[in-house]
């Protein structure tokens, strides 16, 4: 899902960072196939997909829906998407959507959620991962009183302005007896909830059967360079089809691109651990600082500059000079991230950039 690319002190985001032997840690969308995925890529068998003809596509979304203990699952071309139509099949046009302030569905997309489909969407305050589910509950409006009545919660796993947090297993089990007693649906953006099942242990199976509608993302730390799934019954996906089309994401030969995703699922939700890991050791180096802007879980290692002589964008500047790209979400929030393009030596590298301008 979308990234602020506007993040590398103005810079865009350049294909040739990785071959100017930049240390490339704006996100993990940048990421790139390794020849194995590449060699699936270019043996897929394919079909049309409008058609429902592709086989890798249909084994793809087989796959998927079985980790997640759902009946049926659709690729789509973007995480953006997958999340609009998730929440297209959970609240009808005029009603109303409640996630945290930072969510991605209200931050990053565009407004799509007005736009597309028409919801209205209420925030509670952002905390992250710390999701306070009486809060959530108290904030639900019932039909009638003229009021937008609530339809469905929505929650973000891993959270990314949350700086990669995770939120509790047992916190989503309160979330779902929330929406259960309430008669409203609960929607996950898993864009990252790879993460969260190798950091907590939490099998992929117990995530899904916390909600009624998730999106899940390929292009991310799993590497795939195209793709996201959304997750659910087999009712809702036959309509998600429908709704994928009319948002122009009826693919043709997209096994292609399918393939890159069952490689990732087969080879590199395991090593996800390592960018846990590499994200740690950053971490650990940068805390003395007093700028960390809180605790570290999985890839994501966020920045509070507030009390810092630099700002985000000083700071990626100064780092790019070095062959460090660094994001800039904020003009005093700033986030490294770890992925599977960056080796140990990378990692070594930009501790001592990092470290060294915050050292000043």
């Amino acid at each position: 899902m979308a990234e602020s690319s506007a993040s590398v002190g103005g810079a865009p985001r350049s294909p040739s960072a990785a071959g100017r032997g930049m240390v490339d840690l704006r996100s993990d969308t940048v990421t790139r196939p390794t020849a194995g995925m590449r060699e699936a890529m270019a043996t897929a068998e394919v079909g049309d997909d409008v058609y429902g003809e592709d086989p890798t596509v249909n084994a793809l979304e087989a796959e998927v829906a079985a980790l997640f203990g759902h009946e049926a699952a659709l690729f789509a071309p973007t995480g953006s998407m997958a999340n609009q139509i998730a929440l297209q099949l959970v609240v009808p046009p005029g009603n109303e959507l409640l996630c945290d302030a930072d969510a991605h569905v209200v931050t990053y997309e565009i407004g799509a959620a007005a736009a597309y489909g028409g919801i209205s969407s209420r925030t509670w305050p952002a905390v992250g991962a710390d999701v306070d589910p009486d809060a959530v509950a108290a904030m639900i409006r019932p039909d009638g009183y003229w009021a937008v009545p609530t339809r469905a919660i929505a929650v973000e796993q891993t959270h990314n302005r949350g700086g990669g947090g995770v939120i509790p297993l047992a916190t989503l089990r309160e979330l779902r007896r929330v929406a259960d007693d309430a008669q409203v649906a609960l929607h996950c953006d898993g864009a990252r909830i790879w993460h969260a099942h190798v950091a907590d242990g939490v099998p992929l199976a117990e995530y899904g059967a916390l909600f009624d509608t998730l999106s899940v993302c390929l292009s991310k730390g799993l590497g795939a360079p195209v793709g996201s799934l959304v997750v659910g019954s087999a009712d809702k996906i036959e309509r998600a089809r429908f709704i994928r089309k009319r948002m122009g994401g009826g693919m043709r030969q997209a096994g292609v691109l399918a393939a890159a995703g069952r490689y990732a699922l087969a080879h590199h939700i395991d090593r996800l651990a390592a960018d846990h890991a590499k994200a740690a050791r950053l971490a650990e180096a940068i805390a003395p600082f007093g700028v960390l802007a809180g605790p570290v879980r999985t890839n994501l290692v966020p920045l509070d500059l507030t009390k810092s002589p630099l700002d985000a964008h000083a700071l990626a500047a100064a780092a790019r000079a070095e062959g460090v790209l660094v994001s800039v979400l904020g003009p005093r929030v700033a986030r490294l991230v770890t992925h599977m393009d960056v080796d140990d030596a990378g990692i070594d590298r930009a501790v001592e950039v990092v470290t060294g301008i915050l050292r000043g």
